[in-house]
């Protein structure tokens, strides 16, 4: 039976019934300030797209699209599907219990290990001069 997820000593129920005054004392210091200064246009709307999608008048088949990297995963976010927008394409973010407090730009990379071509014949002006067998 697999353990059960508690964040500060609260499961995933007692956080979404919470207000957000009280869960954002609960947060770290960085995440606190952040929400405590106000959303961004950019979260407010992930936020209301979020509660449409909870109440039920936007289909299941809808994905969440966000560019706001700096928005604190939130209890209701639990269990969804958001794309998170990574410079250059979206990346699918499925939000679970461990990642309440983080941020959604932590789980979108924006970058990706750099694979460099294979040396030889082209690959620089001093290889002209190699002599072929």
């Amino acid at each position: 039976m697999p353990k059960e997820f508690l964040y500060r000593g609260f499961n995933i129920q007692q956080l979404r019934e919470m207000s957000m005054d009280e869960f954002i004392k609960l947060l770290p210091s960085r995440q606190r300030r952040s929400l405590q200064r106000g959303l961004t246009p950019a979260q407010r709307r992930l936020l209301e797209e979020i509660k449409e999608f909870r109440h039920g008048s936007r289909k299941e088949s809808d994905v969440l699209k966000t560019h706001a990297r700096d928005m604190v995963i939130l209890p209701e976010m639990v269990g969804l599907r958001i794309l998170v927008h990574n410079g250059k394409e979206f990346t699918q973010v499925d939000v679970t219990p461990e990642m309440v407090g983080h941020y959604l730009g932590e789980f979108a990379i924006t970058n990706k290990k750099v694979v460099h071509g294979t040396p030889g014949i082209g690959a620089s002006r001093s290889s002209m001069y190699v002599p072929l067998k």
